[in-house]
């Protein structure tokens, strides 16, 4: 590869990792474990362009007069790359806490940090490809030894890791660990950003349902029929996934006594702090509305006294300690910012219940 075919070519398997990697943040069933695959060949992908760059630069990084300031600015881009490409090595073979985070956490960390440099970088500095860059015979048979590579590394990665007996060779789809799985209220326990709300007291608690309704309701505990049992895997984008028995009331009987109107084609699930999910109105029809994991009532940090179950969702659409349904027509586009939003409310910051 030329000096600006490799250093673009950089820059395009950056954007689609950001891109891909972003995407398993949603990809929670198992039709969409090629979104995973994807991700973990460009990862392969980027290290071999990675070698193919240090190759043409190394003699610079180590004599010193040779270096100057874009020298160094290439040796911290290289070393952002190398680590963010370490993490995501690590984390696929081992689960590693790191700084009372998991592995994976930092790994985003340093994804988004690495996407953000990267494009800084080409609105700063950046040439515009050439015809030879890209159309060249060299060029071609480089770019199709990379993309060959990455996705023979790629399909080896899990069976060297059985032969090595790591525990990588045991993870989901996802990439997610199993912890706690039929152990109730046992499995971890996480927060999207940093919900830290004070227990709801039963007593005074009620579930609202309204919006595009024909009777809406406002419901006490004892009023839920708690009899509906689901197994579902909880699987969080932290890096474990947990399969439980959940018992609560199936969401389509509860819309039933609601009624939706015809209008109404999907439900807004609230949380206590504010967070919330939207949902299309045939999925969540499908959906749990769980007091109770593993014959156990759900325990406050699990979502007490009502939490969500969706199963083939990523783990922070569950929606914890839920207090209200609303119907509503179209999707909620406000949804995403509420995690973050949430953590900043009273109730999100445990200042009231």
């Amino acid at each position: 590869m030329t000096p600006r075919g490799t250093d673009w070519s950089l820059a395009v398997i950056v954007g689609l990792l950001f891109a891909t990697g972003v995407l398993t943040f949603f990809a929670g069933s198992s039709g969409s474990a090629w979104v995973f695959a994807f991700h973990d060949a460009l990862g392969f992908a980027l290290a071999g362009v990675l070698v193919w760059k240090l190759r043409r630069v190394w003699r610079r990084l180590f004599n010193p007069r040779l270096r100057d300031r874009r020298t160094l600015a290439g040796a911290l881009a290289v070393g952002l790359v190398a680590v963010t490409l370490l993490s995501g090595a690590v984390t696929a073979s081992w689960s590693v806490v790191v700084g009372g985070y998991r592995l994976l956490d930092w790994h985003y960390v340093l994804g988004f940090g690495l996407t953000a440099a990267v494009f800084v970088h080409l609105a700063l500095r950046a040439k515009p490809p050439r015809r030879r860059d890209l159309g060249g015979r060299r060029e071609l048979l480089s770019g199709v030894g990379v993309a060959l590579g990455a996705v023979a590394a790629w399909r080896v990665q899990r069976p060297l890791q059985m032969l090595l007996g790591v525990p990588g060779a045991r993870r989901r789809f996802t990439g997610s660990y199993e912890e706690a799985s039929f152990l109730g209220n046992d499995f971890p326990s996480t927060s999207w950003v940093a919900d830290r709300p004070r227990p709801l007291g039963q007593g005074g608690w009620r579930l609202r349902v309204s919006g595009l309704t024909a009777t809406p309701l406002q419901l006490a505990l004892s009023e839920l029929d708690h009899r509906d049992q689901l197994v579902a895997t909880l699987d969080c984008t932290g890096g474990f996934y947990s399969t439980q028995r959940w018992s609560g009331m199936r969401m389509d009987r509860l819309l039933a006594r609601a009624g939706p109107l015809a209008s109404a084609d999907h439900v807004r699930v609230i949380s206590h702090t504010g967070y919330r999910w939207s949902f299309g109105l045939e999925e969540a029809k499908r959906l749990m509305l769980a007091t109770h994991v593993g014959g156990e009532p759900i325990s406050h940090e699990h979502g007490a006294p009502l939490r969500l179950v969706a199963p083939g969702r990523r783990g922070f659409q569950w929606v914890k300690w839920i207090v209200a349904l609303e119907l509503h027509q179209g999707p909620d586009y406000g949804a995403p910012a509420s995690t973050v939003l949430s953590s900043l409310s009273a109730a999100g910051r445990g200042e009231r219940s």
